[in-house]
């Protein structure tokens, strides 16, 4: 008998859904809250969890990415909403939903997206892309290699990144399929014995350095004591110098210390020739995952993505393949798919809005001034609420109000 997680605010959300599920034979267990599903996922390790997005203490999307972090995603997810956006059911795709449903639910739909969720959760998870997928390239194949001499050991490695990098699909080739791989800098909570405990055998990954908070900066300390006892590997990166580094909390000494081993990365445009190769392959990993439909990319567009900047290098080179994938109106991305999303994103106010502004009271311009700063930042992320929270420094419940408050979706 298969056992379902309903985590809803609504009381009677939570009872129809119980009611419906246990009839199906289903054996189901109820949490009101965050906090409720925290301690819920741990003591009965649900096959399914249907997560309602707004909540009171922490929002589904939040908590969602923190299960995702910590390496506590083992589980299929259903995320459900009466008032969430596209994007918020794109986001939480990304982040590793398998499913969404509209509130008011209708039984028929509920059953059909449990019995896919609980079908898909027994299927093995599909792998990572990593440098191991490109034995063609010289460049990349190199790279590799030098990965695999300087990490005979279990010792910390620290990749010296250029701007734009290919951090994460170098991390990746050093990470054994089905091994935990846990990313420090999305999680939100203290690390403990126990969490080390259960991601023995894997990686513990941090993209950049400086963006780690003062939690996560202390649980990368807490972690590197334990490495040894755990069986488990440390790769961060930096594209930081020693002075921006020393300005986010991180002395030089203390991180020569803790990471003995260091490697230099090209960046993304340095391969640009295999860029097209790794779309490519990005785009098969969603589509074996269930993330995005059955997609192929065509030769004009591999070559359009060939010859863009990607001054966020790889990160953004994935977030792209995905936004392509899921806009694309055909079962071909084309050209103009691709033109359409790297279409360059405005100024942050037009032409004399700032004179307009001073002449305003000053609750009308700070309006103004939102609704443009959050316009800006939605469309240099793509839309992406993970990224927005992030850059704007905003919990996510507290986001999605300011946005809805605003106008904005």
């Amino acid at each position: 008998m298969a056992k379902i997680l309903v985590v809803d605010d609504e009381v009677g959300i939570r009872e129809l859904l119980s009611e419906i599920l246990r009839d199906e034979g289903y054996d189901v267990s109820l949490a009101e809250d965050a906090a409720a599903a925290r301690d819920a996922r741990d003591r009965i390790q649900p096959d399914l969890v249907l997560l309602d997005i707004w909540m009171p203490d922490t929002d589904g999307v939040t908590l969602l990415k923190e299960w995702a972090a910590g390496g506590q995603l083992t589980m299929p997810v259903v995320m459900m909403s009466g008032h969430a956006t596209i994007d918020t059911a794109v986001e939480a795709t990304r982040i590793g939903a398998l499913d969404f449903l509209e509130k008011p639910i209708g039984m028929q739909k509920l059953l059909a997206a449990v019995k896919n969720a609980l079908d898909r959760g027994r299927s093995p998870p599909a792998a990572a892309l990593s440098l191991a997928a490109f034995p063609r390239s010289g460049p990349l194949r190199d790279l590799k290699k030098r990965l695999e001499q300087i990490m005979t050991g279990q010792g910390p490695l620290l990749l010296r990144s250029a701007p734009g990098g290919l951090v994460e699909l170098a991390a990746r080739t050093l990470h054994h399929e089905g091994a935990p791989w846990l990313d420090l800098g999305h999680d939100s909570q203290p690390l403990t014995t126990e969490l080390l405990e259960a991601q023995a055998g894997g990686v513990l990954y941090a993209e950049e350095l400086v963006r780690l908070g003062r939690l996560q900066q202390k649980n990368l300390l807490f972690a590197v004591e334990r490495l040894d006892r755990h069986r488990l590997r440390l790769v961060a990166a930096t594209e930081a110098d020693a002075t921006e580094l020393a300005a986010h909390g991180w002395d030089e000494a203390l991180l020569a210390r803790i990471f003995p081993l260091r490697l230099g990365l090209p960046a993304l445009t340095e391969v640009r020739d295999d860029i097209p190769d790794m779309a490519g392959h990005l785009l098969t990993c969603l589509v074996d995952a269930g993330e995005v439909p059955p997609r192929r990319i065509s030769s004009a567009a591999l070559n359009a993505l060939r010859q863009h900047a990607w001054e966020g290098g790889y990160g953004e080179l994935k977030a792209m393949v995905r936004s392509l994938a899921l806009s694309a109106l055909g079962e071909a991305i084309d050209i103009q798919d691709v033109a359409t999303l790297m279409q360059p994103v405005p100024a942050l106010l037009p032409a004399g809005l700032s004179a307009e502004l001073l002449g305003l009271p000053l609750r009308e311009a700070r309006e103004i001034f939102e609704r443009y700063y959050f316009e800006h930042h939605l469309g240099l992320h793509d839309g992406n609420m993970t990224r927005l929270a992030e850059r704007t420094g905003l919990e996510r419940t507290h986001l999605y109000r300011k946005l809805k408050d605003l106008g904005l979706r």
